[in-house]
Parts: C-alpha cells; structure tokens; sequence
C-alpha cells in the first residue's frame, strides 16, 4: 500500500515536506524550513511527525530554505540515506543552508545577549555550520533531467526529475512504482515549485506527465494572476528610470536566488540599451546572493539566457559598469554615504531581516527613495505590511514613516500563476489532487475552479499530519 502524508506546506507557503511510503520503503520529498512569523517559525523545533532513522532517502525538488532548510535538523535527528537532486540545486543547498546556519547562530548570540541578564533561557540554534556540512554529504545522487534512477535495486520504483522553470536546477518529481498486491503500476507528480515560463534566466517548465495517480501542486498564486512579464519589465524600468531622474535610492528587496539574478540582467540590459547611465551605481549588497549569482556561471547548461548566443564564457548576462559585490558589513554601512542616484539589492526578500532592513531604515523616510517590491510578502512579514500601505512600521523596534514610493511588481513571480496552475492541472488530469504550498484562501479559490474543471478528480486541501491512500 503506498500513502502520502503531509508534514508541511499544508495550509501555508512554507516548510514543504511529504512523505511518500512505498511498502516497506520511505522517501521525503523536500523537508524544508517555515518561514514567517513566529507563529509559523516555532515548527521548525517541533518533532517531525516521523522517525528520520526510518527513511530510505530524500528527494529535494529545488534549494530555496522553505524546501531545504530543515535538512540538517534531519541529519541531527538520524537521518543517513541518499539525497536525489540536480547538480545544480546540490550546489545551492549548500549555500542556502549554510547561510541560515550562521543566521541562526546570529540570532541565538543576539538573544543570549540581550536575555539571559533577564533570567530568560534562550533555545539552541536549530542546527550548526557543522550539522550543515555532514548533511550536506549526504547529497550523493545528482540526477538530470528525464534520467530515471532506481533508488531501490531490484524494486520496482523509480524516480525522474523534469524542469520546473522555477529557479535554477529547480525540478518537477516523477515517482512511479508497481503495487505488490494489485501488480499496477501507479505514478505520482510532484510539481515542487513551478514557473509560468518565458523569463530569460530559467528554461520553460515541462509539461505534465500522462497517465498520474496522484498530483502534488502548488497554489502560492491559486487565486490570481500575474501582470505580464513584458510590463513587469516596462514597469521595473519606469521606476528605475523616474527615481534616477530625481537622484534618488532605488531599493529592491531581493531573494538571494533566482530574483536577483533576474533583476540585475534586466538592469544590465538597461545599460547596455542606454536606458540607464552607465555612471549609476549599482550594489548587490548579499554575501549569499553574490555566491549564487557565481553558481549560474558554474551551471550555465541549466540557465536559459546563456544559450541565446550573446554571451560567451568570458561575457556575463550580470556584467555592468558600476556593479559593485558589497560582502562585509563595512562595504554595506558605506553605501548610505553615496549619494544618489544609486540603486541596491539587497535581501531578505520579504524584508524580515538582512541587510535590507538597514536601507530601508535610512532611506524609507525619504520622497525621492522608491522601494520595488518583486516578490512574495507573506503575512505578517514587514513587506507585507509596506505592500498593503502602512504610513508608519516599525524597524529594529524603532517607528519609521513611510514616504518612498512603492511599486509591487508581481509579473517576477517564479511561481506559476492562477491561469498556468489551471492548465497544469487540466493537461495532467489526475485521479487525485492535493494542493499544497499556498495560503488558505489561494488553495481554496483554486480547488473551487478546478472542481468544476476536473468532475472526475478527487481533489483536497491537505492538513498538516494528514495521511491519503494513492
């Protein structure tokens, strides 16, 4: 008997993790960490709702936190089977986790500090740098895309990655495997995170496979659309153009994979169009985002805008005049001395912390700052607050006002929107659905539409712990 049950995405956006058994065998697609507030975040030091020693492996769809982030928690916790992935996505974890290492690190040294006089006992970080480096041995079975592989020899099971257009390396999952007692064969579909295509950076997402069991969707975006790709570059470009016009700060929370290095190509196209001045500064100031934008070289196979011929080994889609990597703290304090025009890029993307948060408390106050926001704002998150038009917030427990200027440009999603969801799911055409990875009202809308769509289909909201037969 083969069941799925759901250990986290179910019911919010974040901490994507399913657990698929197979008989005796047991697989985790993705295992990552919550994001958001506190409410959501204090799961990650809950027990996962199975024993780590007891899986056969880990397929990881693609590396951004909320699908890796709790994999070194699983090593501490026993976890020592294979990892399957692309290369790509092997490389990336490494970074994303290791990053979220030394933040937590951070925050646990930040707490103690400011606690303990107070007689508070503040919790370990959820894992170490170290926990991080032998988790991440783990990762033994790189795989490309439409390769099957046996993780079990001798069983009849295989695994197959497909495109998913969402970032780099990022995969579709394909699971096929013939019951002892029926003697079927049955496919499941896991879409991980998936792109509506056409975006310069990343190749179009593969189709549906035919003939699936049991599909696995996301919904961030289930229950609306995207602007246009062409207008969210058209609109990118006027706020860039407008704020440079009046030698103001353009600021752009950024998430250190895929939107950045999407942001920074359409500005570099700018330059070399002559849209922008060639004199304007421009600042990646993240570590992690400078290390990520070096991996798309590495793996440039896998990047869509390396092979339309204009770019050669030696020539970068990123490169500018003006582009300056800020990676300590001293090169990022610096930049409140320059004066404007300049433009910066800087994480976390949905502003709940990282270096963003220090512009945005010297800049936000100001008429002639533009904030462009080209991400996902979770609830409760500081973008989110700014995105639905708070006059005031509050940053490092100060009150800022707010004065700048502020475009939400959605159309640099990664992920697909309501219409590209709906025809996944039309052209698949599943026994049965489970909709996952999206706030409650962006599930509900879809499973509403696609009811009516897929008479045939049994179609569920899953609840975190809950277990479906396939």
């Amino acid at each position: 008997m083969a069941t799925i049950t759901f250990h986290g995405a179910a019911g919010t956006v974040t901490g994507s993790c399913h657990l698929l058994k197979l008989g005796r065998y047991r697989f985790l697609m993705d295992c990552g960490q919550f994001q958001g507030p506190w409410e959501l975040e204090k799961m990650n030091y809950e027990r996962f709702g199975f024993n780590p020693k007891g899986l056969t492996g880990l397929i990881l769809s693609h590396g951004h936190l909320d699908h890796c982030g709790r994999i070194p928690v699983l090593y501490k916790q026993g976890f020592d089977g294979d990892i399957y992935c692309t290369p790509p996505t092997r490389d990336i974890a490494a970074l994303i986790m290791m990053d979220s290492a030394h933040i937590l690190k951070e925050e646990f040294l930040w707490k103690q500090r400011r606690l303990t006089r107070a007689g508070i006992k503040v919790k370990e970080p959820l894992y170490s740098v170290e926990d991080v480096f032998y988790a991440h041995q783990l990762f033994t079975r790189q795989i490309l895309y439409d390769k099957p592989v046996e993780p079990v020899p001798g069983v009849k099971l295989t695994f197959k990655l497909r495109e998913a257009g969402h970032i780099l390396g990022a995969s579709q999952v394909v699971v096929e495997f013939k019951e002892k007692k029926s003697r079927k064969w049955k496919k499941i579909l896991y879409t991980g995170d998936i792109g509506d295509g056409g975006r310069p950076m990343v190749n179009d997402p593969a189709g549906p496979e035919q003939g699936i069991d049991a599909l696995i969707m996301e919904s961030t975006y289930g229950d609306r659309d995207h602007r246009s790709y062409e207008d969210s570059v058209l609109e990118l470009e006027e706020a860039i153009t407008t704020t440079v016009k009046r030698r103001g700060t353009v600021l752009i929370p950024t998430f250190a994979l895929e939107r950045t290095q999407e942001i920074l190509y359409h500005i570099a196209e700018m330059k070399r169009s002559g849209k922008l001045s060639k004199r304007v500064p421009v600042f990646l100031n993240s570590p992690l985002a400078i290390n990520i934008t070096r991996l798309y070289e590495k793996h440039r196979d896998f990047c869509q805008v390396f092979n339309d011929g204009r770019f050669s080994r030696r020539r970068s889609p990123f490169d500018m005049p003006n582009l300056k990597f800020t990676e300590t703290v001293e090169e990022s304090k610096a930049i409140h001395n320059v004066a404007g025009p300049k433009i910066v890029l800087a994480g976390s993307g949905m502003m709940t912390g990282g270096r963003i948060k220090h512009h945005l408390k010297h800049n936000l106050w100001k008429e002639n700052t533009t904030l462009i926001v080209v991400g996902f704002q979770a609830m409760g998150t500081l973008g989110r607050k700014l995105v639905d038009g708070a006059k005031e917030v509050r940053i490092f427990g100060e009150p800022v006002a707010v004065r700048a200027r502020i475009y939400t440009i959605n159309g640099f999603s990664a992920h697909a929107d309501r219409s590209n969801l709906i025809q996944y799911a039309k052209a698949a055409r599943p026994e049965k659905l489970f909709i996952v990875h999206g706030e409650p009202h962006a599930q509900g809308a879809l499973r509403k539409t696609l009811a009516k769509l897929l008479p045939h289909t049994e179609i569920y909201l899953p609840r975190l712990g809950e277990s479906f037969r396939i």
